[in-house]
């Protein structure tokens, strides 16, 4: 067994232009002080990492990891979250994703798209650069509007969507696999991507890519009451990046899963910060442990309720807590009888 590392948290809900949010060493140096030994990266964030030059300069990536390292910090992973949402957008989404790309890319779906797929390729090159072995990002959705069948869907409609999806991502996956990084896809609502089945239609359509991986949320999976510690043992051979984000699910004779398009607030289903929500994070931490899962616990930070500055201290000291130093040996090893395998026939009657 392997014992997981951490805490980290992700850096993406509070990178801004106020310091000690607007450098690489003041939020690092601000990681450190709220008690995280890793940082995880959001390469969008142009006041933290310059993208362009991470992927053409190792020189460059050894002085950003040396920054983070003599401020009490690691790069866990870099994130790809919003540029690998454009990979594949909806034509109903493409006003409000235009947010999402560099001013000159908006107005332009199809530059837009080139634009991420190249931002997501620098980015696993960067990761190589800074000897990483995993990577942050979305699927996009082309498909999503569809979610609930009715009307009902035309025929095939599903399957040409997940067909060029799969087309997309197929060279990132091979440039995943030139440098050495395992692409984790975040299953989260609003992704094609967003639940166990999603990702095997995906998964069938690029052959089983050995980079096409998954980031383990299990705040998502109790909003959409998915059963988030079966799906460990199910994808555990997949699952290579964990966020610790809570959520609880209270649905009333008024609301449930689909929210009524009210505010994060008066949702049934609404993000809390770690230990204030309805995920068993004892359980996860068992089975991540049972399952040698040897990567980062990266605190993601959305909640609906909590201050974000006591959410992200606390959530160090959780991670803290929930981490399984595991054993090298076995509980009942002192009572151990040290047979062989002569002893061994004997006890089962074997000549």
């Amino acid at each position: 067994m392997k014992t997981i590392k951490g805490p980290g948290i992700f850096l993406g809900q509070f990178a801004g232009d106020a310091a000690p949010f607007d450098t690489w060493d003041g939020i690092t140096k601000w990681a450190a002080d709220k008690g995280y030994v890793g940082v995880q990266v959001p390469t969008w964030a142009s006041q933290l990492i310059d993208l362009k030059q991470a992927s053409a300069s190792k020189d460059y990536c050894d002085e950003f990891a040396g920054v983070a390292r003599q401020n009490g910090v690691e790069v866990t992973e870099l994130s790809t979250h919003l540029q690998g949402q454009l990979v594949a957008v909806h034509p109903a989404y493409d006003e409000v994703f235009d947010g999402f790309t560099v001013p000159e890319m908006r107005g332009n779906p199809k530059a837009r798209q080139e634009w991420a797929v190249d931002q997501v390729k620098m980015a696993l090159t960067a990761s190589r650069h800074l000897g990483l072995s995993a990577h942050a990002t979305f699927s996009g959705a082309l498909v999503w509007p569809f979610l609930y069948p009715f009307p009902q869907r035309p025929e095939g409609l599903v399957e040409t969507a997940f067909d060029e999806l799969a087309r997309r991502w197929t060279p990132i996956l091979d440039h995943a696999e030139e440098n050495g990084i395992d692409l984790c896809y975040e299953i989260h609502p609003g992704e094609d991507l967003h639940d166990g089945v999603t990702f095997e239609m995906f998964l069938a359509r690029v052959n089983n890519h050995p980079r096409a991986n998954m980031l383990y949320d299990p705040s998502h999976y109790v909003l959409q009451c998915l059963d988030y510690l079966d799906n460990i043992d199910i994808y555990k051979d997949r699952i290579k990046m964990f966020h610790v984000k809570d959520a609880e699910f209270n649905p009333t004779g008024r609301q449930g899963v689909y929210g009524g398009y009210q505010s994060w607030v008066n949702r049934a289903g609404r993000f809390r910060s770690p230990g204030d929500g309805q995920v068993d994070f004892g359980s996860i931490f068992s089975k991540m442990a049972a399952n040698d899962f040897d990567g980062w616990a990266v605190v993601e930070w959305e909640c609906a309720l909590k201050n974000s500055e006591d959410g992200a201290r606390e959530g160090a000291e959780f991670v803290k807590a929930h981490i399984i130093n595991v054993t090298d040996k076995a509980f009942d090893d002192f009572a151990g009888a040290g047979t062989d395998e002569a002893a061994n026939r004997r006890m089962l009657g074997i000549d």
